[in-house]
């Protein structure tokens, strides 16, 4: 699905069923340097199963144009403008890693706009190394390896390859690659430098889900589960078995984590 936000082109995957507003709607906002496709499963599921879904291309990621935008702020405001683009009056919020902290933004900042908030693999604050920072604007091949190893529970292996043709490392790296270049790097200076995390948090008033991985590297699930203290009424799910990429490497734990939540 193809719409103008704020003069540009926009895209969202709708699930393989046309969008229909009239449905409750589920919004999927990705991570940095990743686009719709991370949510291939959850999407398709929920567009089958009474949901209205938009799975949103960033700007500047996937099909949607650029630029990138540089602040956690802004990008919650373009995903408030997508959902009414789309001709969604209120939606369910569904952010991974940077997506999690422009879901929090955006329904901090958009309260009718958003009925509820699942954060996947988050953490607050988000700080990046410097050693990854640089290398997103230096070097980015490198930076793509170093995002792939600490994204995946097993680098080589089981539940890396869980059936012939299908390879969830050499995915995600394809996935990384075919972003435009100097996105990686706008996206992770993003997340170091969001600094609205704790406002952000205590002005939540709807219902909030943080799903984590017990094994991630990149958002430490000590990490998000402090976090999710700092909401209140919040619910958190973990997952066992993966890494940071947890739709890759647990896609059918994640959906049972959101369908719970949603319904």
């Amino acid at each position: 699905m193809q719409f103008d936000v704020n003069g540009k082109q926009a895209y969202a995957y709708t699930g393989g069923k046309a969008f229909d507003a009239g449905l409750p709607t589920v919004a999927f906002v990705h991570g940095a340097q990743c686009d719709h496709s991370v949510w291939i499963l959850q999407s398709r599921y929920l567009a089958h199963h009474g949901y209205g879904v938009l799975a949103l291309d960033l700007p500047g990621h996937g099909r949607s144009a650029g630029p990138a935008l540089a602040r956690v702020e802004d990008l919650a405001d373009w995903v408030a403008g997508a959902l009414a683009a789309a001709g969604a009056k209120q939606a369910a919020l569904v952010g991974h890693s940077m997506g999690s902290l422009i879901a929090l933004e955006c329904a901090a900042r958009h309260r009718a706009r958003v009925a509820k908030i699942a954060l996947l693999a988050t953490a607050y604050p988000m700080k990046v190394s410097d050693a990854l920072l640089d290398a997103t604007k230096n070097n980015e091949p490198a930076a793509q390896d170093m995002v792939n190893i600490w994204s995946h529970l097993a680098y080589a292996q089981y539940p890396n390859n869980p059936g012939p043709g299908f390879w969830v490392i050499g995915e995600n790296l394809r996935l990384m690659q075919r972003q435009k270049r100097g996105v990686m790097h706008t996206d992770f200076a993003a997340c170091n430098a969001y600094a609205g995390g704790a406002d952000a948090a205590a002005k939540l008033d709807c219902p909030a889900l943080f799903v984590i991985a017990r094994r991630d590297a990149m958002t430490p699930a000590r990490s998000a589960q402090a976090f999710a203290q700092s909401v209140k009424g919040a619910r958190t799910v973990m997952i066992e078995g993966s890494g940071h990429n947890m739709m890759g490497e647990k896609p059918d734990e994640v959906l049972d984590a959101l369908v719970g939540f949603l319904q």
